[in-house]
């Protein structure tokens, strides 16, 4: 049987800590003007996967 393939987009988009899965947060890319510092400081702030979707993101992470 071959090896199971990391899917490569999410390994970009995630980072594994200790026992949850980092992501970044949305509407942090442009537009940054007009948004203020407390909003671009919480959008800077780390973020985790929910619970939900666990599952879906550890099989394209091949994590068991």
């Amino acid at each position: 049987m071959p090896k199971m393939k990391t899917n490569r987009g999410a390994a970009k988009r995630f980072r594994i800590k200790k026992n949850m899965i980092k992501r970044a947060a949305a509407f942090k890319n442009h537009i940054l003007t007009k948004k203020s510092p407390k909003r671009k400081a919480r959008l800077n702030a780390p973020h985790y996967i929910d619970d939900t979707n666990l599952n879906s993101i550890k099989s394209l992470l091949c994590i068991g």
